[in-house]
Order: structure tokens, then sequence, then C-alpha cells
């Protein structure tokens, strides 16, 4: 494996920092403040995007999109990761389950969401069904030949600003030797069709402004044009989706990690206790060591594990991995950068306690840390027969 960037994926790595430090901090404690990102610096972030040629930058060039690597993704994920999520989030990279469409709703839906003509939320998690995916309860049945819809989805990052979202709900049961077992198809289904309600959900102490909403279907009737990929094949289209937000949360918080690291670094080389400067104690020094160790060690897993798709590689176990020590290390990270700044840390004139907050639900969020495990644990001993 070669571990140096290309001249272009430098370039890739450079525009997109560049593109955070100008384009997302100048407006992160507004947004910290209000719980809100307003509308001209929302719109003037996804346009500024789609002038670089980054928008929708995770799909191929036969269908609009900038054609990255799985390698190079991730390196866009990891500069965006220092920035704040709520506004990041218009430096748009819709899901890329969208390519499952499939004749009109490639131009209703897949064709949009590229050009930024459309926004997408996907809608998985419910009250009763987080990491139990087969257990969810929100169902569609067949009725006068369309599809009826009725439940509740919660958690929805994005659907505030979403012209559609994915739904995946159960749609039939199979008896297997493990007890029943679940069915799952997806839909797409448009903001204001009749018997689907988009609210407010829960206010979180993470990622202030990227708000999580609930979903609500009573009786929403859809045709079948309105099914993502196969009726009761939605699992498959679900696994190719957590490819992806499993590096992408790996990723990120990688770039958040060193944009912690950096603020640690400077100020333990500035701020001055008994006469010298603090990074010049062991307490401090050390604790610096193990923080820039870290952050390395959750790059090379995650770079690897994109390296290993591009490479059509078996990546489920490495990928895990990836999310499970990149999400971790952040939080250890985080806490260690909060206790360098002392008291100040924990004051909002500095946006350490917002990094320290915002970590937590890295390793809730796209499947736990023991469902990593559990994926890690399994690939390992599956082959053994156990």
């Amino acid at each position: 494996m070669h571990f140096g960037l290309t001249e272009e994926q430098e370039m890739i790595v450079s525009t997109v920092r560049s593109f955070v430090e100008n384009e997302i901090y100048p407006h992160e404690a507004e947004v910290e403040r209000t719980g809100e990102v307003p509308h001209d610096v929302a719109q003037a972030i996804k346009q500024k995007t789609i002038d670089l040629g980054f928008y929708a930058c995770n799909f191929p060039e036969s269908v609009g999109g900038a054609g990255l690597s799985h390698l190079e993704f991730a390196l866009v994920e990891r500069e965006l990761g220092r920035g704040s999520m709520a506004l990041n989030h218009f430096f748009g990279r819709p899901q890329n389950i969208l390519m499952a469409c499939k004749d009109d709703q490639i131009d209703r839906y897949l064709t949009p969401a590229i050009r930024g003509e459309k926004m997408d939320a996907l809608a998985m998690t419910e009250p009763d069904a987080g990491s139990d995916v087969r257990g969810m309860k929100c169902s569609a049945k067949r009725e006068g030949g369309d599809w009826v819809l009725n439940g509740t989805k919660h958690f929805i990052s994005g659907a505030d600003h979403a012209d559609f979202v994915i739904v995946f709900v159960a749609t039939g049961e199979d008896d297997t030797p493990r007890g029943p077992k679940k069915r799952i198809t997806t839909f797409l289904v448009d903001r204001g069709t009749p018997g689907f309600t988009i609210r407010d959900g829960y206010k979180s102490v993470s990622h202030r402004g990227y708000k999580n909403m609930i979903l609500e279907f009573d009786n929403c009737r859809l045709p079948d044009a309105q099914v993502l990929g196969e009726v009761d094949g939605g699992f498959a289209v679900m696994n190719e989706w957590l490819y992806a937000t499993r590096i992408t949360v790996a990723t990120m918080s990688v770039g958040r990690a060193r944009r912690c690291f950096d603020m640690a670094l400077n100020y333990a080389a500035e701020r001055k206790q008994f006469g010298q400067q603090i990074g010049k104690y062991q307490g401090i020094s050390f604790q610096l060591a193990d923080m820039i160790t870290e952050i390395d060690a959750a790059e090379h897993l995650t770079l690897a594990a994109a390296w290993r798709l591009d490479q059509g590689l078996p990546a489920n176990r490495e990928i895990a991995s990836a999310k499970l020590y990149a999400s971790e290390m952040l939080a250890r990270v985080t806490d260690a950068t909060l206790q360098i700044f002392g008291g100040m840390g924990l004051m909002d004139d500095f946006p350490i306690e917002r990094f320290w907050r915002d970590a937590r639900v890295e390793r809730i969020w796209d499947g736990t840390s023991e469902i990593q495990r559990h994926i890690i644990s399994r690939d390992l001993l599956r082959p053994l027969g156990a």
C-alpha cells in the first residue's frame, strides 16, 4: 500500500480544508448559540460547493458526480470533520444508495439530488428499533394496488431540510430457524405526501443546529414507483449505505480530533504555569504524545478501510474497526484537550466544550461501539464455525 497522496489528492485536501476554514468556521459560534443555520448561509455554502465542483462528489461521473474514489471521499470527509456538522451538511453528499434509482426515479430523485436541486434524508431508526434494525415496527402493506405506510421514525438527521426521504419499513416476515425475520423494503417519500408528517425531534447536546426529526406515517399511500431497489430487498440496500456512513463517522472523527489536537498543542506551548510553558511538564507533554499517536493510528485504519473498498476487497470488519476506534479515540482526545485547557475548556469562549459534547454521539449513531465489536468478532469467529 502506498501511503503518499497524489498531487490531485493533495489539492482535494487543500481545497476542502480552505473551504471549511473560510466558509464554515466563521458561522459556527452563531449556529451553536441559536441552534439554527440561517437560510442564506446554508444556500451560500451549497452554491459555493457546487461552484467548486464538490457537490455530490461521492457519486460517479456517469451520473453527474465528481467520481471520487472511496479513499478520496474519505479525505474530503476528514477535512469536513473539522467543522460544524450543521453547516457542512450543505456541502452536499446525497445518500449513495440513490444509485439504486431506476426509470423515472432517476429524473425525479437521483439527478436533482446530485445537482443540488433537491436534498434527501434517510430514515431507519425508530423509538423501539435502533441497533435492532429488524425489530422495526414501521410497516407497509398492500392495499388496492398501492403500499400503505404506518409507523414512526425518529433521530432522522437532515429531514428538516429534505425534499424527500429514503425510508426503510417492514413489508413482511419470514420464518427462520432463529425465529421470525422481517423483510425490509426501501421507499422514496416526498415531503408533502398525504399521511406523511415531519416534526421537530429532541434537543441534543451534540452537534447543535444539526437537527434530528421525527417522521410519522399515517396511512401514507405510495405506488410501486416509490420503491427504491427491490421489494423486500431493503436490507441489502441498507448495508451499502452503512458502509459509507461508518467510514464517514471514522474520517470525520479524525478531522475533528486533529483540530482539537492543534488547539491543545498551541495552548500547551503558550500557556505558562510555575514559570514555564505547561507543555514542558510531562503531565501535559505525554498526553500530547498519546493523542497524536491515537489520531495517526485512527487515520491509517480508516484510510486503509476506504482503500480496501477501492480495491474491491472485503472490508466489513475493517470498516467496523475504523468506526469503533476512531469514534472512541475522538472521545479520549477531546477529553484530554479539555483537561489541558483546564477550567477555560468548559467555557464557551472556546469551542473545546463543544467538541467534547459533539464527540459523545459518534459512539452511538451509525452503529454503536457495541454493534461494531459484534461485527468484528463475528467476522473473526464465523470462519472457525463459532
